[in-house]
């Protein structure tokens, strides 16, 4: 009768084991990070018997949770790409729509050459002038408040970047904590609670960055970062830093936990999504933005020095522009030179950032070499006067560098938040040439003037005046009016150039002929200049000549839309990867409640079996003390 009630003890147990299990399970079936339980039993080893053995109950070997390393890495997986998405997703929506609540910029290009033009249309008219330098204000303040929006996000994007460091941190910390504890309760038993709380941590960690983990021996994970830095190894973790950028104190650094920079081995989670759309998304179009304030200013700038305004004097500028920012590298020699930048050509200026190092004399150019901040090597060109030349710009060094000595260069970064309008005068818009040229009435060729244009406006002669007079076999001789005298021989179709200026002729000029180039005397009703200006919204000023300002304004648009259009596919598509990870996780993990109810039912009914075995062998073991007594 022993053994009957002790094997009914045990199944009353193991019951009671089970019912408990399945009640934990419906409690914590809405549970974020709950695996489901169940218990696992065995028969308990029998003694042996002489021809045959009868069963000593069952034993209760562990209560163990439902886990599938593979499915729940999958879903760490899936979770990483998808908060990367969705900071994506977030970042370039804010983006776009930062274009359209700053104000039209297409609209205010439009507006402005519109304006050059009605100047054209009526050139004396002062209210038509202030209208147009009007435009040009309105067209300013687009592209600050634009430019400022954008250096906002970037100041907000570091920002976080700093906090999710941050967050990475304290959830690696709590992990490497759990790990003791897990480490610790595995020598009494499966310790289910704290193993879902480590994989829930890892889960949040993978969220924050793209991660990889392996458990060891002793119950403990390993947590790796995507740069292949060690997050938590048993009970340690080591910390990840955030700082200040070599060249750019406003742009934020991750360092690992020996210091060393792994921004560009990130990704992956939101702290890879922050990284990449600030390096590949939001400084490309703060340097594309900038790329056109440039173009503006300089396309609007040279076009009004090639006239006259209606004062008779050669035009100045409409529009100022900051210069290329060159940021010494926190790391250089404390006798480090100094090195500046200017944009000498336009049309070769692009949308890159730079880093010019000193390697020492003998090496590169002039001991210099410059590659982008992408890492690609630009050639450079050494000119007369001991400056650098590059993609458009000019470097100019001064002082004695160290080799390593480093300088990060951002041409457009700050052209578009720089932007000003610095003509207040509206007579000061040059809509007249600056230059006429007529044939010596006493000719006897046939050649005839063509035309006369500017090649070099800042030429200090340009308006001085000259006279050409032919002599024999084409050659002719310049005389222009400081009393300077040159001479060339004339070839059919070429201009004849001087001063800044460029003659065209038809025709065949006789010996004795002249023609002379004067300033225009006529600035009060010629439009001829701001016919340029207007034509300005059409000419090739970026990418060789190429691309006009309103085409590079357009190519930004396009760029930002496609960013963020590509970003609410990826967002749809790893929304569809993570629910589909999770629902497989959960479908091997996770609380069926109709199983458990249905569970419940058998548990119990095994509870009350169990108890009727007891009730059983105390009936029986009564009844024989009963009948021993009896006896």
């Amino acid at each position: 009768m022993s053994s009957m009630l002790n094997i009914g003890i045990s199944g009353l147990n193991a019951a009671q084991v089970a019912l408990s299990t399945v009640s934990n399970n419906i409690a914590n079936a809405s549970t974020s990070g709950y695996s489901e339980e169940s218990v696992l039993q065995s028969e308990a080893i029998s003694q042996s018997g002489s021809q045959y053995t009868i069963g000593s109950g069952v034993n209760v070997v562990a209560v163990q949770r439902a886990y599938s390393q593979y499915l729940t890495q999958a879903l760490w997986s899936s979770n990483s790409s998808l908060q990367g998405a969705t900071t994506t997703n977030d970042l370039t929506t804010s983006l776009n729509g930062f274009l359209s609540s700053s104000g039209n910029l297409q609209t205010a290009l439009d507006n402005l050459y519109s304006g050059f033009s009605s100047v054209a249309n009526s050139p004396s008219s002062s209210s038509v002038r202030q209208a147009a330098l009007g435009s040009a204000s309105s067209l300013t303040a687009v592209f600050n408040t634009l430019g400022q929006q954008l250096s906002k996000q970037s100041t907000q994007v570091n920002q976080q970047i700093g906090s999710t460091v941050g967050s990475i941190n304290t959830i690696a910390s709590q992990i490497a904590k759990l790990n003791g504890q897990i480490k610790q309760s595995s020598t009494t038993g499966n310790p289910n609670a704290l193993l879902d709380q480590r994989d829930s941590l890892v889960q949040q960690l993978s969220g924050l960055t793209g991660i990889s983990a392996s458990t060891n021996n002793d119950g403990s994970i390993s947590v790796y970062t995507s740069a292949g830095g060690t997050l938590v190894s048993g009970t340690q973790s080591y910390a990840l830093s955030s700082g200040a950028n070599q060249y750019d104190p406003g742009t934020t650094d991750v360092l690992d936990s020996n210091g060393n920079d792994i921004t560009s081995q990130l990704s992956g989670g939101t702290l890879g999504a922050l990284i990449n759309y600030r390096d590949m998304v939001l400084q490309p179009a703060q340097n594309a933005l900038g790329q056109s304030a440039i173009a503006l200013a300089s396309s609007v700038n040279a076009q009004q020095a090639d006239g006259l305004n209606l004062n008779g004097q050669q035009g100045q500028a409409i529009f100022s522009v900051s210069s290329p920012a060159v940021l010494p590298s926190s790391k250089n020699s404390s006798s480090a030179a100094t090195v500046s930048a200017s944009v000498s050509n336009v049309s070769q200026l692009t949308t890159s950032d730079y880093v010019l190092r000193y390697t020492g004399a003998g090496t590169g150019t002039n001991g210099w070499t410059l590659a982008t901040t992408g890492g690609q090597n630009v050639a450079l060109t050494a000119n007369a006067n001991g400056t650098l030349s590059a993609d458009g710009l000019t470097f100019s060094v001064s002082g004695a560098p160290q080799t390593g000595d480093s300088y990060e260069i951002q041409p457009t970064r700050s052209a578009s938040t720089s932007l000003s309008t610095i003509m207040t005068d509206p007579n000061g818009i040059a809509a007249a040439a600056a230059l006429t040229a007529s044939a010596g009435t006493s000719n006897t060729g046939t050649g005839k003037v063509g035309s006369v244009s500017v090649t070099n406006s800042a030429n200090g002669n340009l308006l001085a005046g000259a006279t050409i007079t032919f002599g024999a076999g084409s050659n002719y001789s310049i005389t222009d009016g400081a009393g300077n005298t040159t001479t060339g021989t004339y070839t059919a179709g070429q201009p004849i150039t001087a001063d800044g200026w460029s003659l065209s002729l038809s025709g065949t000029p006789a010996s004795g002929d002249t023609f002379k180039v004067a300033a225009n005397t006529n600035g009060l009703n010629d439009n001829s200049n701001a016919l340029s200006l207007a034509a300005l919204s059409d000419s090739g000023v970026l990418n060789g000549g190429k691309d006009s300002v309103v085409a590079s304004y357009a190519n930004l648009t396009a760029q930002i839309g496609s960013a963020g259009s590509q970003a609410s596919s990826d967002l749809s598509t790893q929304t569809s990867i993570y629910n589909q990870a999770m629902s497989t996780q959960q479908s091997y993990a996770g609380v069926n409640l109709n199983q458990e109810a249905a569970n419940l039912v058998t548990f119990q009914q095994a509870y009350q079996a169990s108890a009727q075995v007891i009730s059983s062998a105390e009936q029986i073991f009564t009844s024989l003390i009963t009948a021993i007594q009896n006896g």
